[in-house]
């Protein structure tokens, strides 16, 4: 019967996100979040289900007041020196994501990876990496395993990670929930 085993769907995905997050390297979380308090400008890269989560990420950073662009928009700046790119490469092997990361070290700008499988090419050009270890397509590091197919949980524990890291950075930067909202788009 449909329906029947969502409860029991949930309770699995609830246990297995809560898995990965007692995974993360707190370490690691910080390094992110120094480079994103110290850039001039950030810049920030990803596809598929994973670029909906790092899109998610572009638009919380600017209510937080920093200078940050989506990489696809027209109207994204040059990158240099004092700029920073996050690029979310899931499985760390995404082609046009390597060439970004390369143009923007090319131009002397920090990069950030953030991955599911950090045993790949793209970490090799990272100044940073954020290791999420949670399943993600294609992938091949020791990560939470899944019952979702594909990406689901790698994309599911971006979302989540990266509105706690907002929500840190506010806390550091002595941001108000208030401040964010004054930044939030008014003409809609």
């Amino acid at each position: 019967m449909a329906g029947a085993r969502i409860k029991e769907y949930a309770r699995t995905i609830v246990t297995e996100l809560s898995d990965v997050f007692s995974r993360l390297d707190e370490n690691q979380i910080t390094s992110f979040e120094d480079r994103i308090i110290n850039a001039r400008r950030i810049i920030v890269i990803g596809v598929g289900r994973e670029g909906l989560a790092a899109r998610g990420f572009t638009m919380r950073l600017m209510h937080l007041g920093k200078d940050v662009h989506w990489v696809w928009d027209d109207t994204t700046p040059s990158l240099a020196a004092g700029d920073l790119l996050i690029a979310v490469s899931g499985c760390g092997k995404i082609g046009h994501i390597q060439y970004v990361i390369d143009k923007a070290k090319e131009r002397g700008a920090s990069v950030v990876v953030v991955t599911g499988d950090p045993g790949q090419k793209a970490v090799e050009y990272a100044d940073s990496v954020l290791f999420v270890p949670a399943a993600v397509y294609l992938g091949t590091a020791d990560v939470v395993k899944s019952i979702q197919p594909m990406g689901n949980l790698f994309e599911q524990s971006l979302f989540i990670v990266f509105d706690m890291i907002i929500m840190d950075l506010a806390d550091t930067l002595h941001v108000s929930t208030s401040d964010m909202e004054r930044r939030h788009r008014n003409i809609e």
